[in-house]
């Protein structure tokens, strides 16, 4: 993106604003769809990562379905034009009612994350469902490290996610037994921002035992394996992981199970699509550091608190400040000391008044936002070219306080 056009985004909608590139996300989706090309396969968009109606919209114009884990992300797909057949309902934690409304909705795909989830499948389809049983897939826990951040691993034994290597079978034999649903897929998603293929490879290789393994004993109504999402990107300069590297570390597993593949990328899509622009309020110095204030904080962008995350930050309109030679912390607004965006930083220009970039904020950055301090959040805009749009406007403080009341009404007990 253009810093001219940043410029008339900050100008007309003011800051903090997140801003999405559409071209970039589609040149994303265009790679991994080329890279996975020799094989059957199908894309599924991870809509954690970014929620946003109009990109949600976008991405299934390019051919995506959705990857979901609540029903409140069944319901913004629904609302951004997926018919419920393009939607995998992923989710450790699923509640009986949203189980019922995605079974209700017609999704293509209910995937299990223990052998209790499926009692509860089973038996709501049993009670609701119309026709065709309900299709449902395991999620394995295939027991592969990734060096990535301890909070987005999640393919490592003794983790809350997926069903053990060592009960999937005989998960998969009840399952067999239960009339109200038929076992579809199989699959895995061992992690978030993974720059390494290999640990897909080894994850793939116990999918395709697994697939044997369910043969042997007569299992035969699988039509697809699931090798999830999680493809890193770079953020500091680093290189991410690449499609075609990620590609041939897969595609074996299609070819040789007969299967159809599938993954649910959602950093990978969107990530470097999208930036934070916010504008400096107050710089000082205090005990030896130089302290820029800007008007986004971690309620905007949680990523540099939660995990340690660097997102490279410059300067589109220089006011003031110095030549760039002297550190600076930029930190946010909050009553936090854990408030800040990136730390010991060469800004030139970065005074009071200046806007700057944060990149790559396009995932798990305004779907992880919130409006701690009472602050609303931020607005978000879409761009193709030198065209953008409004696709969420800046909440308002009504909005914060909408729902709530100072004076309550009691039960009687």
């Amino acid at each position: 993106m253009g810093q001219g056009l940043l410029s008339r985004v900050a100008a007309a909608v003011g800051t903090p604003t997140f801003v999405y590139d559409l071209a970039a996300i589609r040149r994303q989706y265009g790679a991994l769809d080329a890279a996975l090309g020799p094989v059957a396969h199908r894309i599924y968009y991870s809509v954690k990562a970014n929620s946003n109606l109009a990109v949600l919209s976008f991405l299934r114009s390019l051919g995506a379905g959705a990857d979901i884990v609540s029903a409140g992300e069944l319901e913004r797909v629904l609302r951004a034009g997926f018919q419920a057949a393009e939607v995998v309902f992923s989710g450790v934690g699923k509640t009986p009612q949203e189980i019922e409304s995605a079974i209700r909705a017609g999704v293509s795909l209910i995937n299990l994350e223990s052998a209790a989830e499926l009692d509860i499948v089973a038996a709501t389809a049993e009670r609701v469902a119309k026709g065709a049983p309900v299709s449902i897939g395991i999620r394995v826990n295939p027991d592969v490290t990734t060096r990535t951040h301890p909070y987005t691993q999640t393919g490592g034994k003794g983790m809350k996610f997926g069903i053990p290597m060592d009960e999937v079978l005989a998960v998969a034999r009840r399952a067999a037994e239960r009339k109200a649903v038929t076992l579809r897929s199989v699959g895995m998603h061992i992690g978030s921002q993974i720059a390494e293929s290999g640990p897909y490879r080894e994850g793939a290789h116990k999918l395709a035992r697994i697939v044997d393994q369910f043969r042997i004993e007569g299992i035969d109504s699988l039509h697809s394996v699931d090798v999830g999402g999680g493809l890193g990107i770079s953020y500091t300069g680093d290189p991410g992981l690449n499609p075609e590297a990620f590609a041939k570390a897969v595609s074996f597993l299609p070819q040789q199970t007969n299967l159809t593949l599938l993954t649910e990328p959602g950093r990978f899509l969107v990530g470097n699509a999208g930036s934070l622009l916010t504008r400096v309020l107050y710089r000082k110095r205090s005990g030896g550091r130089d302290i820029v204030v800007v008007d986004a904080g971690m309620n905007d962008l949680l990523r540099p608190s939660l995990y340690g995350a660097h997102h490279d930050i410059r300067v589109l309109e220089p006011r003031g400040g110095d030549g760039g030679d002297i550190p600076v912390d930029v930190v946010g607004p909050l009553c936090e000391s854990g408030d800040f965006l990136g730390m010991d930083r060469r800004l030139p220009g970065a005074g009071p008044g200046a806007l700057l970039e944060v990149r790559g904020a396009g995932a798990y950055a305004f779907s992880m936002s919130s409006q701690y301090n009472s602050r609303p959040r931020a607005a978000e805009v879409v761009v193709e070219g030198e065209r953008y749009g409004i696709a969420r406007k800046r909440e308002t403080v009504e909005d914060l306080l909408r729902g709530e009341s100072s004076s309550v009404s009691w039960s009687e007990t």
